[in-house]
């Protein structure tokens, strides 16, 4: 089977013959085409100014035919939506460099979804000009499309110079250490970014020592999702510290990491001076009672977190205990949810949650676990009936 990034000539013929079909009018024979394709060629060097649908679907059409695919007739019929959804489409580094040529002219365009389209690295490269020439597409889905290390240095590069841009999803593309010194320089760069989502990607240690100082020095970002990667050990340790520094950041997702005791250690401390982050997710980061009562300390002082999940980590109701011991020790707790679930707890973790919950009513405690119910089994008592001897 071909991968998303290769075309065979066989279909490129084919999409060729359609792409000329769907831009000739119903009618129209191949003889009087010439003419149209004149007129066409008329309005694409006329500019953008005062360009109507017409127009606009004439570039798209005129780019389709020089890069032999199939126009796509949502795209077409666009008009003034503020929302362009190509999402699983099949669109692939030839559709994508169809589509960039139009995207930059439509000044209508808030939002661009092309999840799930094998646009690879030339799809990115491709799509990075048209970005960075748009002055109206502020939130960009370019997740599950394979854009390796070469595709995030082309976007990168080319958001860091528009400031329109405010959310960038980035999730599922295979992105690894390389990848991560460009998104490093956008964290530094880019001041107007609001949401980045990099989950489902394969950043490791290194790519952790890179985005840590990037993070710390990063003016602008108020929510992060790094979920589903490989950060631990050093690298989870350089990232933590990042978030100690960071005075804008308010939604972090680090679950499903390998975080560890070190990096949970490393969190805490960050708590203590991070007076900003409000929600926390470090959910499976293989987190034991030592490390829970490492972060513990900095939920002893900090005043601003309002959500905590840590569930599915290896604390056990010991680390459970220590976590919500340090809430009721905190003289002005912000917690409304602090999430357990599947930890197993014990009733000992239920009497201090009955009493913190007298403390700070508006604290929700969520386990979600089965307790572990230990019951004395005793062995049936058989009662014996003798004869009753007669009188």
């Amino acid at each position: 089977m071909r991968g998303p990034c290769a075309r065979s000539e066989e279909n490129e013929e084919l999409e060729e013959e359609a792409a000329a079909a769907a831009a000739r009018p119903a009618g129209v024979s191949e003889a009087e085409e010439g003419s149209h394709t004149d007129s066409d060629s008329d309005l694409e060097t006329e500019g953008t100014h005062g360009l109507g649908e017409l127009g606009g679907d004439t570039l798209y059409l005129e780019s389709c035919r020089t890069h032999s695919v199939v126009p796509i007739s949502c795209f077409l019929h666009q008009g003034s939506a503020p929302e362009l959804n190509l999402r699983h489409r099949g669109l692939g580094p030839q559709g994508a460099q169809a589509l960039a040529s139009s995207l930059a002219s439509n000044p209508c365009i808030r939002r661009l979804d092309l999840r799930d389209n094998g646009l690879c690295g030339a799809g990115a490269e491709a799509l990075a000009a048209a970005l960075s020439k748009s002055s109206s597409i502020c939130d960009v889905d370019l997740s599950e499309n394979q854009l390796g290390a070469a595709g995030a240095q082309a976007l990168c590069a080319a958001l860091a110079g528009n400031s329109a841009v405010q959310k960038i999803q980035l999730s599922g593309n295979g992105l690894e250490e390389q990848a991560a010194q460009h998104l490093a320089e956008l964290l530094l760069d880019h001041t107007g970014l609001k949401s980045l989502d990099l989950s489902y990607n394969e950043l490791n240690d290194q790519a952790g020592e890179m985005l840590g100082p990037a993070l710390a020095e990063n003016t602008g970002l108020t929510e992060l999702n790094i979920s589903w990667n490989h950060l631990r050990g050093p690298g989870a340790v350089a990232f933590a510290r990042g978030l100690e520094a960071n005075i804008f950041l308010k939604v972090l997702d680090i679950s499903y990491n390998g975080f560890g005791d070190p990096g949970a250690s490393a969190v805490g401390e960050a708590l203590k001076a991070n007076n900003v982050l409000e929600e926390l997710n470090m959910s499976n980061n293989r987190i034991s009672a030592v490390g829970a009562l490492s972060l513990g300390l900095g939920l002893r002082v900090n005043q601003t977190l309002r959500v905590l999940v840590v569930s599915r980590n290896p604390m056990r109701s010991e680390g459970c205990f220590g976590l919500l011991k340090s809430v009721q020790d905190n003289p002005a707790p912000a917690l409304e949810l602090l999430d357990f679930s599947d930890i197993q707890v014990n009733m000992e973790f239920d009497d201090l949650a009955s009493s913190v919950k007298v403390i700070i009513p508006g604290l929700c405690i969520k386990t979600g676990a089965r307790r572990a119910e230990y019951k004395k089994e005793f062995l049936p008592v058989f009662r014996l009936s003798l004869p009753v001897p007669a009188p």
